[in-house]
């Protein structure tokens, strides 16, 4: 059933993926490059986890690829372990751990997460998506793309990179940056709503097209402009087929006696299973359709790519939010979008390499600086601060924490802070969900109770139980008892009913309190 609905979106997952594909090539030479480690094995984890976690995910709008998150840890254990083939067992090992994991069924962690955190999540990575392209927009492209840590690698930090891209402007950059960015204004708030034409060609790609075209006017002396070998793409070009498939690497299984070989593993597989499982709820969240993406499959999808990935000399691998986002703003509306930008990173590094490498990163930066402020709209923190205290504070903790500090310290912060809420409530309130089965005209009927207070503790099991409905039944939700619902149970009962009709499911509500959603 999958396979035949895979292609019902082509025309909306042809262009997201193209998009996809020209966000996530910089960003794979990036991370490598902060990662320490051969430039290719950036591209070969893009095409991994674009392909095969694609194909074997559940996930409809999740891009998997090398993450930021990870550049440190693997920086630092290739410098443990002694060399990059040992690192690469490591991978290899840390693979069939999270696929362990799948199949113990721990994606259940995912539900865990707060809807502020998550949120704070989106808005945090979009801020910091804008400070970090700034830099690039100017022409200065001294910190690699994708590290999306507050110290970078260029000893720096992101106010820093800043300060000094003021300080050595490169003309010719802000003008192609510039222009892309009025190209992408104008077609996302009057081009696509003139003509049908302008939703089918994404923006980005004829801002990526422009800035090849004005690369080449630079070179050849039209415009009184250039660029520096170091702000365009720069993606290794092989002289033939054998060229290509030489900068494969495999793993030296003579160290699987190596304790450090599992601890990293075991660092590696947590590191990694934790932030897709974030980016996991945060892409379910962007979605419009409100899917569910299983979580233990997501982990099993996850492991067989980082298997296959430090098989062949690729980074470890993750479900990364940048290239998720970007996805589903510019029009994703299935897995085939994640499958085809692999299919793209994969026949271009093959055949056009070298035509890539003409992209100026500034172009890339345009893109980039509008998926953050989609990510980031002013408009969000006012609709967060409307739902209340226990909503905001977390939500602000963790988009401060990603930016003081990184990714998972910041949702770890944004969690502390969750948590302090979540057990002032339980101190008062007892939790507890009745679920009675009865008949009605033939038709079976769950009758769930809500207790006095339903925190997002109570999340995974209030999805357990409404999952467990069958399709052509009814469900009554009595929240007569309930004195308070967490907006994140709240959120999960409304996106059930949206997606109750698909199972022919009739959903009664006895006095639910309709979250204010964001």
């Amino acid at each position: 059933m999958e396979s035949k609905n895979l292609f019902k979106e082509f025309k909306s997952d042809l262009p997201a993926s193209i998009v996809v594909f020209f966000v996530a090539v910089p960003l794979c030479l990036g991370i490598a490059l902060a990662s320490g480690a051969p430039l290719f094995s950036g591209i070969i984890a893009g095409i991994v986890g674009g392909i095969v976690v694609g194909v074997a995910s559940g996930s409809s709008l999740g891009v998997s690829g090398p993450a930021a998150g990870l550049a440190v840890i693997v920086l630092t254990a290739i410098g443990a372990l002694g060399s990059f083939q040992v690192f690469l067992l490591a991978v290899v090992i840390a693979g069939f751990i999270q696929l362990a994991l799948g199949f113990a069924k721990a994606g259940f962690v995912a539900y865990f997460f707060p809807s502020a955190v998550i949120k704070g999540m989106l808005t945090g990575i979009g801020l910091l998506i804008i400070l970090k392209q700034i830099p690039h927009a100017f022409g200065y492209d001294k910190d690699a793309e994708g590290d999306l840590s507050y110290f970078q690698t260029d000893g720096g930090n992101t106010f820093s990179g800043i300060e000094n891209a003021l300080k050595f402007i490169t003309p010719g950059a802000i003008l192609i940056a510039a222009i892309s960015l009025a190209i992408l204004i104008l077609w996302d708030t009057v081009l696509t709503k003139k003509h049908k034409i302008f939703q089918l060609i994404q923006g980005p790609i004829v801002v990526v097209i422009l800035g090849i075209v004005m690369y080449n006017l630079y070179q050849n002396g039209t415009l009184d402009y250039s660029l520096a070998p170091d702000q365009v793409v720069n993606i290794p070009v092989p002289a033939d087929l054998s060229g290509f498939f030489s900068q494969f690497t495999t793993p030296d299984f003579s160290a699987i006696t190596n304790i450090k070989v599992w601890e990293v593993a075991i660092v590696l597989a947590i590191v990694a299973s934790l932030e897709t499982l974030l980016c996991v709820e945060a892409t379910d969240k962007l979605d419009p359709d409100k899917r569910i993406t299983p979580t233990n499959r997501e982990l099993k999808a996850q492991g067989l790519g980082n298997v296959i990935s430090g098989f062949i000399g690729g980074l470890p691998i993750t479900q990364v939010i940048v290239r998720s986002s970007a996805n589903i703003n510019f029009g994703g509306k299935t897995k085939l979008s994640a499958i085809m930008h692999g299919i793209f990173l994969l026949v271009s590094a093959l055949t056009i390499a070298s035509l890539l490498n003409m992209i100026p990163l500034a172009s890339l930066a345009a893109i980039l600086l509008m998926v953050g402020y989609k990510l980031a709209k002013p408009s969000l923190f006012i609709n967060m601060y409307k739902l209340g205290w226990e909503q905001f504070i977390p939500f602000v903790a963790t988009v401060v924490g990603i930016l003081a500090t990184d990714l998972l310290k910041g949702i770890t912060i944004g969690m502390l802070f969750g948590i302090f809420y979540t057990l002032r409530h339980s101190y008062r309130n007892a939790y507890h969900m009745k679920d009675r089965i009865s008949t009605e005209d033939g038709m079976q009927v769950h009758h769930l109770v809500l207790a006095e207070e339903v925190s997002f503790f109570n999340k995974a099991s209030v999805l357990k139980a409404l999952d467990s409905i069958p399709e052509n039944a009814k469900v009554i939700i009595d929240c007569t008892q309930s004195k308070s619902i967490a907006h994140d149970v709240l959120e999960l009962i409304q996106n059930f009913e949206s997606n109750a009709k698909r199972k022919n499911i009739t959903v009664e509500k006895i006095n639910f309190i309709e979250p204010a959603l964001v």
